[in-house]
C-alpha cells in the first residue's frame, strides 16, 4: 500500500506546487496580463465548455485517434517484417530515424498541400506515433531470452514457433510502453496539423483563434485540457498494460 500511495502523494504535491507557482505568476509578476489566474481559467472552461471547448476537443480527438491507430498499425507491421527478415532492421531503423528527425512544422505545409487539412492532421499524428511504436516493438522482440529461443529449437520448434511463443510475448511490455508514449505524440501531431491551417475546428484552430482574439483564459484553458487528455490517455494505456502483462508486476514486486 505504501508503494502505491507514494506516486499519488508525489503527484498531488506536484500539482499543488504548480498551482501555487501559476497563481504567483498570474497575480504578482508583470506578465500577469497574459497569464490568467487558475480560477479565471477554470471559469472560462466551465462557462464556454459546450460552445467552445467541447466541439474543438472532439474534432482533435477524432483526428488524433485515427493517427494513433494508423501510426501504431504501421509501426507494428514494420516491426513484424523486421522480425521475420532481420537483415532489414538497419535500413528500417535508419528510415525511421530520418522520419523522426524531420521538423514537423516544416513537413506539415507540404503534407497539407498534398492531402488537405484533415488528412494532413491525421498523417502528422501517425508520423509521430510510427517511430515510437516501431522501435519499441523491435527492441521488445530483441529482448527475448536466448535460452528460451534455444529451448524451443531444441524441442523441434520452428522459427515461427519461436516468434509466436517467445519473441512476441517478450515484446508486449515494450510495446505497451511505446503505446503509452504514442498517446501524447498523436495528440501533438493532430494539433500541429490543425494549427497549420486548412481545418475549421480543433484544438489548434481554437488556440489560433483565441490568440488572435486576445483571450488568454481560453488559450490556457484549451492547453491545459489538451495536456490532461494526453495524460489521461497515457494513464489509461498504462492501466490496460498492467492487466495485459501481469508477470511484469510480479517481477517488479520480487
Amino acid at each position: 500500500m505504501r508503494a502505491l500511495a507514494r506516486p499519488w502523494l508525489g503527484g498531488t504535491v506536484g500539482i499543488v506546487l504548480l498551482l501555487l507557482i501559476w497563481t504567483l505568476f498570474s497575480t504578482v509578476l508583470p506578465s500577469s496580463s497574459i497569464i490568467p489566474t487558475p480560477w479565471v481559467t477554470a471559469d472560462s472552461v466551465f462557462r464556454d465548455f459546450g460552445s467552445f471547448y467541447l466541439p474543438n476537443l472532439r474534432s482533435t480527438l477524432e483526428r488524433a485517434g485515427w493517427g494513433y491507430l494508423w501510426g501504431n498499425l504501421a509501426g507494428l507491421l514494420v516491426a513484424s517484417i523486421v522480425l521475420i527478415i532481420p537483415k532489414l532492421e538497419e535500413v528500417v531503423t535508419q528510415l525511421g530515424v530520418v522520419s523522426q528527425c524531420l521538423p514537423i512544422t516544416a513537413v506539415g505545409p507540404i503534407i497539407i498541400l498534398i492531402f488537405g487539412g484533415r488528412t494532413a492532421a491525421i498523417f502528422l499524428a501517425a508520423l509521430l506515433v510510427f517511430f515510437t511504436t516501431m522501435i519499441g516493438a523491435i527492441l521488445g522482440m530483441r529482448s527475448a531470452s536466448r535460452t528460451a529461443l534455444d529451448l524451443v529449437s531444441a524441442y523441434g520448434g520452428s522459427r515461427f514457433t519461436q516468434i509466436r511463443k517467445v519473441q512476441l510475448i517478450a515484446a508486449i511490455p515494450a510495446v505497451i510502453t511505446a503505446l503509452k508514449i504514442a498517446v501524447p505524440g498523436a495528440l501533438l501531431g493532430a494539433v500541429v496539423g490543425e494549427y497549420l491551417g486548412g481545418i475549421d475546428s480543433g484544438i489548434g484552430v481554437a488556440l489560433n483563434a483565441a490568440q488572435r482574439a486576445a483571450t488568454p483564459d481560453r488559450v490556457w484553458g484549451m492547453s491545459i485540457l489538451a495536456g490532461l487528455i494526453a495524460l489521461l490517455g497515457y494513464a489509461l494505456v498504462g492501466l490496460i498494460g498492467r492487466y495485459v502483462t501481469p508477470w511484469v508486476r510480479r517481477e517488479g514486486g520480487n
